[in-house]
């Protein structure tokens, strides 16, 4: 039975890392108990939601994808495309070891977004990310770096934590990649990240970022 308290308290916990190493090591501690205590236990329906704007918005070129802080699988799962056009990205070993065992991703790799991105290639058509951006070391600098992963035209959807969208200035970011010719003007859909009320973040809200790479960036 998934233990909501854990997944609570795992969610709390996850809010206070503040670099790499801390972000490996708490997840890879997590790991086992991760998709019932807080998945389950939490309501977590964040992958749900970044799954159906990417339905609901991708054509025939927006693969393969790159699935970016990919956990256990949560996003792929989801978006029901075949596991031969989704790569999934994680800094934990461990949640990609789980990850694996559910055979719904073509590679697997333990990737830092703050390090290089060159060995992710340049090919996807298309780069989704639920729980990624949500306290902690990573601010919207990554969002530059993403785009090197992808071709001209690339669907992103990328969710943000809404209080750390705020806090670590993302829109500044985002207008900066428009202005530059970077990306296209992006869509921002406010989402609630738990279906569960039953908890201390049941009201906790994500924003939605929905762009594509500028074709002739």
């Amino acid at each position: 039975m998934p233990d909501q308290s854990a997944g609570q308290s795992g969610l709390e916990n996850a809010y206070t890392l503040q670099s790499p190493d801390d972000n490996r090591a708490y997840y890879d501690g997590f790991a086992a108990t991760y998709d019932t205590d807080f998945a389950q236990g939490m309501g977590w329906d964040y992958p749900k939601a970044i799954a159906r704007i990417w339905c609901a918005h991708a054509g025939a070129t927006d693969l393969p994808v790159a699935d970016i802080g990919c956990g256990t699988g949560h996003v792929a799962a989801e978006l029901g495309v075949p596991p031969d056009a989704i790569d999934g990205m994680d800094i934990s070993p461990e949640m990609l070891a789980v990850a694996r065992g559910k055979q719904i991703y073509r590679t697997l790799q333990e990737v830092d977004l703050t390090k290089p991105l060159d060995a992710l290639g340049t090919d996807y058509g298309a780069v989704v990310s639920a729980g990624t951006f949500t306290h902690g070391h990573l601010g919207p600098e990554p969002l530059a770096a993403l785009l090197g992963i992808a071709r001209p035209g690339a669907l992103f959807v990328i969710g943000v934590n809404q209080q750390h969208f705020q806090t670590r200035e993302f829109a500044p970011m985002l207008e900066a990649l428009v202005k530059d010719g970077k990306i296209e003007p992006p869509h921002i859909e406010a989402i609630r990240m738990y279906s569960r009320t039953d908890h201390a973040h049941a009201d906790d809200l994500a924003l939605i970022l929905r762009y594509r790479k500028a074709i002739t960036a």
